[in-house]
């Protein structure tokens, strides 16, 4: 894997409320421990090597969470895009489309890799999921990392993106799809993103939840060589990425093992 990370623009905090929430129930636990120490003075033995043990250690597990959160959102997700990237190959003249570009963590890093190409960004810019997610900031960052000519933003919904068929040579998407809580609604997702792409087109889904799920979907769609690699992590929570090709035609009904589950570990 090539570690072609650029720190030029700013892409924010993934999941910062979960963050911020790991970090407030490390402390909550640890004061509890240390209130229930203090203020149960006659306890019995056996609850005092709970508290001594059970608190301070939810403390520890749940700030190292956050911590390693935080690190993935300033170091490992810079260098898991590279990964995805060199997965689908890019040669330069390709019109590639992100779906939930976010700040253009992905959209940007693509676009570096462009020569004649277009690189194509859609969000519902969620500031849940996201610090900051705004298509100005996405924009802002196209022009910090010297891309801004290949790029373009636009609103979007991965269930009904606003393109016409066979409108992209690649799809990637990285921790987007998850957010869509209804499996028959990412169903739709999966559909839209089988229609947007060329015959020969490739596609790069990353993501926490449901990767096996998406395999299985592309393949019942007449995807090939669809894969599983991962996890990976460089990430947390670790993440997994489902690649594969839109071959000629549809084949519904395939059966799910076709898909090769691949292990590669950091």
């Amino acid at each position: 894997m090539k570690k072609r990370h650029n720190r030029t623009g700013d892409y924010g905090i993934d999941a910062p409320y979960v963050i911020r929430n790991l970090f407030l129930g490390g402390i909550g636990f640890l004061l509890a421990g240390i209130a229930a120490f203090w203020w149960i003075p006659e306890k019995p033995e056996w609850l005092g090597r709970i508290i001594r043990c059970l608190f301070p250690a939810s403390f520890v597990v749940m700030s190292a969470e956050a911590a390693y959160m935080l690190w993935s959102s300033k170091v490992g997700k810079y260098l898991e895009r590279e990964r995805l990237l060199d997965l689908v190959a890019l040669q330069g003249h390709e019109r590639v489309l992100d779906i939930g570009c976010g700040r253009g963590l992905v959209l940007n890093a693509a676009a570096r890799r462009l020569t004649t190409g277009k690189a194509i960004g859609i969000d519902i810019w969620s500031k849940r999921d996201q610090t900051g997610n705004s298509p100005e900031a996405a924009r802002k960052n196209s022009v910090r990392e010297g891309v801004a000519e290949r790029v373009e933003i636009a609103d979007g919904d991965a269930r009904a993106i606003p393109f016409a068929d066979h409108s992209f040579d690649v799809v990637v998407s990285s921790l987007a799809i998850h957010n869509i809580p209804d499996p028959g609604e990412r169903h739709r997702a999966i559909c839209e993103i089988v229609r947007v792409l060329k015959p020969l087109g490739r596609f790069a889904i990353l993501d926490f939840q449901h990767v096996r799920e998406y395999a299985g979907e592309f393949v019942r769609l007449g995807m090939e060589d669809v894969r599983i690699v991962g996890p990976h992590w460089l990430m947390f929570p670790p993440v997994r990425i489902v690649t594969g090709v839109k071959g000629g035609g549809y084949s519904e009904g395939i059966h799910p093992s076709r898909i090769r589950d691949e292990s590669v570990r950091d």
